[in-house]
């Protein structure tokens, strides 16, 4: 790869947004103090100074301009928390942990502490809740029962709610019971009401004995993790059936396939693999660490062809990286270090594999499809481990490579235990303005919400391309694609680009699920990818789709039916009966008298006095009243509370009024902790949650529950992508 150090990044405007928001160096007041050129070279220098370690008084600026080189061409980029904290204070590098559960509160509130400070440190988490004794069993030192391992869920859920992680990487987790385990049915259900343990995914570890007796329509045992003894049995298809139908209710749980991780468990010797990372793609040891980097396969391709010298190339220069990333990295824990280094996970991937498929003229849906995907990824994989014996050769094995798989089957002495991942993307993605990992597109054209609130149009480049070289392109049509969402259907564009650009809508699951195998059987870890249905899709049909899964030796299944999540807010337009609905609801008259609270706040200009009122029919009207009266404070706030009234009135929920409101900030906050005020425009959402909260209306407005299904950052549309929610209209995502 040639060195040219002086390319300049070209980034999309989303890209820019999310940089400036959550990745770019910021000084005490919040202002950017680098560009995206300075955080890549940041980044590029500190890692490649990890080769000291191994060659005291090689030079490393080469090395750097070639790092720096393939993320400012997009090339190549690792996690958000490498772009993040290299080269920075922090120092935390990796994205995904798994932290061992035991069955002792020692062994408990031990973990929840490392959660803590994992989160803190930008990490997100995964725990396997399997060696909790069940509910009601019996604790002999206290001559007590056990309350189990849900109950115990709750409070790392708890602890991850209340740690923020600086405001740049919300904590995550993944909770993972087997099927096997006494509380399974509780497990199964605990997210059913969509009101506890909203910062788990969670998924049932199935193991072959279960498919077994599902398929054979049998019973199976329940083991007592305390004793190991049989606690009785369940039905295998009433359980399956169990799990089936709370995911077509919500998307939860997922489920991953235990002994087919293990099968692959490169070092069986060191443990067994019990839980993954929060979407379910990096299954790990006890106290194992990964570090994630993505390969952009929109830009590797050239006159129509697969890149295939220009892709080994970046593909050894990723595991070069990502290996010494595990030498810089800062760990949050010293047991994470040690596992770390001793096994040198890591776990290369890609994104814009949908880009590529347009660009080479090959539909998502097809054969051909698929079988690239197998080509691509078995390329990958191989170029990856050649990388990473060539590592070996330098710096030596990991040193847990006797008796690992690799010893065993007498293969070369390797760097890293695993090398290849398929990760989600959403950040990253957005950042190189590509495909989410290996998802379709996420929209030929949609609707995007800048930072001044105007509403943009955003196309494809690849659709805008051919569209206007085809003759049919105009911004008419683009507003219309972007309306419906979708271009099949639309008559005047020709048959062979709606077949070509198609989202993760217009596919069917059976596609997903295929595509996903064709990656599966070439990566070393597992592949994230999320399985969509649509809205009428049947339980027996995400049944079928669990069930191919299994049948083409995926490692796991993340389903997501559109709309069956509470407070979804939809990527497109409102469906007709809902825009029907909205159309024929009228604006409420005002009685002549309202019952009514008044709230006193204390923002930045002065207390701001905000008023209630409510009719039959809930909260009809709000007033702002400023301290201090005139100003431009106090004439803004009471264009909130006309508009905010207009939107009640209009039959707009409180709870979407407060997800429009809060955290807007302004020049002077005030106040601390959970007591802070961003804005009067924050004033009046906080002060709209207290009195939902204190008037028993519906749910309460907890700040955790207001983002289900809609961006945490812009109240917009969110995508479910890759097993993580990406919301393409301000650029936020929750993944890597």
């Amino acid at each position: 790869m040639d060195v040219h150090p002086s390319i300049v990044p070209q980034l999309s405007k989303n890209a820019t947004t999310v940089l400036e928001r959550r990745y770019l160096r910021k000084d005490s007041d919040g202002r950017v103090m680098e560009t995206a050129a300075d955080m890549f070279r940041r980044v590029a220098a500190a890692i490649a100074y990890a080769d000291q370690k191994f060659k005291k008084d090689d030079d490393t600026s080469t090395l750097a301009d070639r790092f720096y080189n393939a993320m400012a061409a997009l090339e190549f980029l690792p996690n958000s928390p490498t772009l993040m904290n290299a080269g920075r204070e922090l120092g935390q590098l990796s994205a995904c942990f798994v932290l061992p559960v035991g069955d002792s509160m020692d062994e408990i509130f031990d973990a929840v502490k490392h959660t803590a400070l994992i989160h803190k440190s930008g990490g997100g988490t995964g725990f396997s809740f399997s060696d909790l004794r069940p509910k009601n069993d019996v604790v002999q030192s206290t001559t007590g029962i056990s309350s189990g391992p849900i109950s115990f869920m709750r409070v790392f859920d708890i602890a991850t709610e209340t740690v923020k992680q600086g405001g740049t990487r919300r904590g995550a987790n993944m909770g993972i019971l087997r099927v096997d385990h006494p509380d399974v049915l509780e497990f199964i259900r605990c997210k059913s009401d969509r009101k506890q343990l909203n910062n788990f995914n969670i998924s049932v570890g199935l193991t072959e004995n279960f498919m077994k007796a599902l398929e054979q329509d049998e019973s199976y045992p329940l083991i007592n993790p305390r004793d190991r003894k049989m606690a009785g049995t369940l039905k295998a298809g009433d359980v399956f059936d169990l799990i089936v139908r709370h995911a077509w209710e919500n998307g939860e749980p997922g489920i991953i396939f235990l002994d087919r991780m293990n099968r692959d468990n490169p070092t069986p010797h060191i443990g067994t693999i019990e839980s993954t990372n929060p979407c379910g793609e990096q299954p790990l040891l006890p106290y194992e660490s990964c570090n994630l980097g993505s390969i952009n396969l929109g830009l590797m391709v050239k006159d129509g062809q697969v890149d295939w010298p220009r892709l080994k190339e970046v593909v050894h220069l990723a595991v070069h990286f990502l290996d010494n990333v595990i030498e810089l990295n800062r760990y949050p824990l010293p047991q994470i270090a040690q596992m770390t280094y001793a096994n040198r996970k890591i776990g290369l991937g890609v994104m814009g594999w949908a880009d590529m498929l347009v660009a080479l003229g090959i539909p998502y849906s097809s054969e051909n499809a698929v079988a690239l995907g197998e080509k691509v990824m078995a390329f990958i994989n191989d170029e990856g481990h050649a990388a990473s014996e060539l590592l070996a050769v330098e710096r030596g094995a990991f040193p847990n490579f006797a008796g690992s798989l690799f010893a065993r089957q007498g293969k070369p002495s390797i760097r890293n235990a695993t090398v290849t991942t398929i990760a989600p993307t959403g950040t990253i993605s957005i950042i190189a303005n590509t495909s989410s990992g290996i998802e379709p597109i996420f929209a030929v054209s949609f609707v995007r919400q800048v930072l001044d609130n105007n509403i943009l149009v955003e196309v494809h480049p690849l659709f805008e391309k051919m569209a206007k070289e085809r003759g049919v392109y105009s911004e008419a049509l683009m507003e219309k694609i972007a309306e419906h969402g979708t271009i099949q259907g639309i008559q005047e564009i020709p048959a062979d680009l709606r077949a070509l650009f198609v989202t993760a809508h217009d596919i069917t699951p059976e596609d997903h699920i295929r595509m996903q195998a064709a990656f599966q059987k070439n990566t070393d870890n597992a592949v994230s990818k999320t399985v969509n249905f649509p809205k009428t899709a049947t339980i027996e049909e995400v049944r079928k789709v669990y069930e191919l899964a299994y049948q083409l030796d995926c490692k796991g299944v993340t389903i997501y039916r559109d709309g069956s999540r509470e407070h979804q807010v939809l990527s497109t337009a409102q469906t007709p009966q809902e825009s029907e609905a909205a159309e024929k609801k009228p604006v409420r008259d005002r009685p002549m008298t309202l019952k009514g609270w008044t709230y006193r706040m204390q923002t930045g200009c002065g207390p701001l006095y905000v008023t209630i009122n409510e009719d039959e029919e809930g909260l009809f009207e709000l007033f702002t009243t400023m301290g201090k009266a005139g100003g431009c404070a106090a004439s803004q706030s009471e264009a909130i509370g006309r508009m905010v009234s207009l939107a009640w009135r209009s039959g707009v929920q409180p709870k979407q009024v407060v997800k429009q409101l809060l955290d807007i900030s302004c020049h002077s906050p005030a106040g601390f902790g959970e007591k802070k005020v961003l804005s009067c425009a924050d004033a009046v959402a906080k002060a709209i949650q207290n009195h939902m909260s204190s008037t028993g209306h519906g749910e309460k407005m907890e700040k955790k529950s207001l983002f289900k299904g809609a961006c945490r950052e812009c109240g917009g549309k969110v995508e479910h992508e890759g097993g993580c929610s990406v919301c393409h209209s301000c650029g936020f995502s929750e993944c890597v």
